[in-house]
Formats: structure tokens, C-alpha cells, sequence
């Protein structure tokens, strides 16, 4: 008899713990959702408007200024979130994801409104799968961090070289090479966001979850835009 109270107890403390995992994560994809949300309404506003147009891309200059105000917002909420009040951090995110809207409008412009759908969709679907890998896989993704780190770092100087170089070669395997990192992070992420859901006593209520949630979706949101852009890079036709 004690024996089967026993289980009872840690059947009831692993539903426990599911119950918050599971509120962790719809806290973090209501969150990405949200940003995704407004980063595009925010573009096709942008992308509609004269004005708007001409004011962010009429001087490089305002275009440079609102790249370097995102770059700054990540870090803001990346590296200063423990400082950060769990309404600030939301703001900022949502500010981001604004501004965002505003750079990417130049995609809309420059790709069919067809390559723009068929990019989200399979962007999705790809986002999705690597997402489910990484929540049920029994594999570690321990190692996947320092090498995906590794070879995000190599993109990056790669495209900024090719940035001079212009080489449509070049272009191709870096837009190859950021579908597959990115695709990798999306894994990763999950899978840290799965540890730390599993950390948690509570969510509702609880300010630090709160911010949690909302790094955890500025990461995913940063892996899903990254290989959407990649892939419009790979497949989208232009106007």
C-alpha cells in the first residue's frame, strides 16, 4: 500500500511538472507569435507607405540608425534581463519587433508577394519540425550550442567579406549554410527551453518565468525570421 502511495506522489509531481513546462512554452510562442505578428503588419504598413519609405530607406543613414537601435534592443534584453522588470523587457521586446517590421519592409519590395508565402509557409514547416526534434529527441544537443556558435561567427564574417566580394557563389552556399545553422539553433533553443521550463515551480504569476518566456521567444523568433530571410535569399523571386 505504501508502496502504490508512493507512485501515486511522483505520478502526481511529474504531471506537476509537465503542467508548468507546458505553460512555460505557450508563454514563450504566444510571445514569438506576437512578434511575428507585428513584424509583419509592420512591414506591409511600411511597405505601403510613400513616407515611411522615404524616410527609413531615402538615406542610409536612418537605415543604418534603426539596424544599430535592434542590435542595441537584443542586447538590452539578452544580457540585461535579470535588471529588467518583466513589463520593461515585454515592451522592448515588442519594440523590436516593430522595428524589425520597419527594416524588412525592403522584403516585400523586393520579392512576389508568392516567393514572400511560399518562404513563411516552408519556413514554418521547417521552424515546426526542428522545434518538435528538439523538444522529443532523446539525443544530447549539449555539444549542437558551440558549434552552431562556431559557425554562426564563420557566416557572419563570410557575408560581410562577401558584402565586397559580391559573389553570387558566395551568396549561395552562406544562404545554404544559414538555413542549416539556424535550422540547428531552432533545436538547440527548444531544447534549452525545455530545461529551463522543467526548472521552474510555477508560471503564472511569477515575474522571472515571465522574463524567461520572453528571451526564450526572442530566440526562437530570431531563428524563425533568420531562416525565413535565408531562404527567400535561396528561392524568391524577385519583382
Amino acid at each position: 500500500m505504501m508502496e502504490n502511495i508512493r507512485d501515486g506522489v511522483v505520478l502526481s509531481a511529474q504531471s506537476t511538472r509537465m503542467e508548468v513546462v507546458n505553460a512555460f512554452f505557450r508563454k514563450v510562442y504566444h510571445w514569438m507569435a506576437a512578434g511575428l505578428i507585428l513584424t509583419a503588419v509592420m512591414a506591409h504598413v511600411t511597405a505601403s507607405s510613400g513616407t515611411m519609405l522615404r524616410l527609413v530607406f531615402g538615406s542610409p543613414y536612418v537605415l543604418l540608425g534603426l539596424i544599430g537601435v535592434e542590435f542595441l534592443l537584443v542586447i538590452a534584453i539578452s544580457a540585461g534581463i535579470n535588471r529588467l522588470s518583466a513589463g520593461t523587457a515585454s515592451v522592448l521586446f515588442v519594440i523590436y519587433s516593430l522595428l524589425n517590421g520597419i527594416n524588412l519592409s525592403g522584403v516585400l519590395l523586393i520579392y512576389s508577394g508568392q516567393s514572400v508565402f511560399s518562404a513563411f509557409l516552408t519556413t514554418a514547416g521547417m521552424f515546426g519540425l526542428m522545434s518538435v526534434y528538439g523538444l522529443y529527441s532523446k539525443r544530447d544537443l549539449t555539444a549542437w550550442g558551440s558549434f552552431l556558435t562556431m559557425g554562426l561567427i564563420g557566416l557572419l564574417v563570410a557575408m560581410v567579406v562577401n558584402l565586397f566580394m559580391k559573389s553570387t557563389m558566395v551568396e549561395f552556399v552562406t544562404s545554404i549554410f544559414g538555413v542549416v545553422i539556424f535550422l540547428g539553433l531552432t533545436a538547440w533553443d527548444t531544447r534549452k527551453l525545455l530545461q529551463i521550463g522543467g526548472e521552474l515551480d510555477s508560471v503564472e504569476g511569477n515575474e522571472g518565468a515571465h522574463k524567461l518566456a520572453i528571451i526564450g521567444a526572442l530566440g526562437l523568433y530570431l531563428d524563425f525570421i533568420n531562416i525565413f530571410l535565408f531562404l527567400l535569399r535561396l528561392f524568391g523571386r524577385r519583382r
